[in-house]
């Protein structure tokens, strides 16, 4: 991989797809397209192929083109299995078809069972059942994992699946309907530092633990694995350590300067009480992760107060 190699990010306009196009700039590749389902149908096969062929990428990063947070998951699942299926499978289709040497495609810890061993290793997966509230995602990042392995199988492709922890950083979604529990904190701390209000309500018992992902790190660790031949088609890519969500709202409410309460809804679902993803691959690659959470979260917060709190 070259500095005029001839790239493709998908889904620049959200947080993955941002992250990687800031890094590949930043790192100076000067060859690099972007395609946003504003830009293209993803649903039209034969369109897709011609951007593929008109480009003529030779590298190709697959990031989300839709997700959400378990709000979004328990109201939208029709939208979130629809729209991620088709645009899995039509992309890698094209991909294949259009001669890309190498895609990274990015999947969703959530394809990991409900009750799945801790820490979770590439191999626990298709172990047991999903996580209910979110299956239909977690279905939809199964299937683009699995294509990537048929294709890597019968036509020789390199299509490599990488499953992060929980994504946070500037340039994420804040919109509450849809966000992911980071940036849905840290806007509702904000919010209720601005009116005075006393007290914060966070959903469900404040005892599940995440793993969470700085994007810059993420993103980083992405292109390392698309410069580098790996002997591995899905890779874990987080820090190795977890965090309740109480002790993610404590800091969160430290870094907003809120005086207030935290309140825990337990009448709202936890989801899965713990994912922690085992990252013994990634490290073998030489890998690492800052895991200064409180510096991440203080600099999303800054992005966060520096633009529209309804983004």
């Amino acid at each position: 991989m070259k500095k005029d190699s001839r790239i493709i990010v998908f889904n620049q306009d959200h947080l993955i797809g941002s992250g990687l196009a800031n890094i590949l700039r930043h790192k100076g590749f000067k060859n690099t397209s972007f395609i946003n389902a504003a830009d293209c149908d993803f649903s039209d096969g034969k369109k897709l192929l011609k951007s593929f062929k008109k480009i003529k990428p030779e590298y190709c990063f697959l990031a989300p083109v839709r997700e959400g947070g378990i709000l979004d998951n328990i109201n939208s699942p029709g939208e979130l299995i629809y729209k991620n299926i088709i645009f899995e499978a039509n992309c890698l289709h094209a991909a294949f078809l259009s001669g890309v040497k190498k895609l990274v495609f990015f999947a969703s810890s959530c394809v990991y069972p409900k009750d799945c061993p801790q820490p979770m290793k590439e191999e626990y997966l298709l172990t047991g059942p999903f996580e209910p509230t979110n299956e239909a995602y977690s279905v939809a990042k199964i299937a683009g994992i699995k294509m990537c392995q048929a294709y890597n199988k019968q036509y020789r492709t390199n299509f490599i699946s990488v499953i992060p922890a929980t994504v946070f950083g500037p340039g994420d979604s804040f919109d509450l309907r849809n966000s992911h529990v980071v940036s849905a904190l840290l806007r509702k701390f904000h919010e209720a530092k601005l009116s005075g209000c006393p007290e914060v309500k966070v959903w469900g018992s404040g005892k599940p633990r995440r793993e969470f992902v700085f994007i810059d790190d993420l993103a980083n660790t992405a292109l390392f694995i698309m410069k580098n031949n790996t002997k591995f088609d899905v890779i874990n890519l987080g820090t190795g350590k977890d965090h309740s969500i109480k002790e993610l709202a404590l800091v969160i409410k430290e870094v907003v300067g809120f005086k207030g309460k935290i309140v825990f809804d337990k009448t709202k679902p936890d989801g899965v009480l713990r994912k922690l993803l085992d990252v013994s691959i990634s490290k073998r690659l030489g890998l690492k992760s800052n895991t200064k959470i409180d510096l991440q979260l203080k600099r999303t917060y800054e992005w966060f107060s520096e633009n529209s709190c309804h983004k």
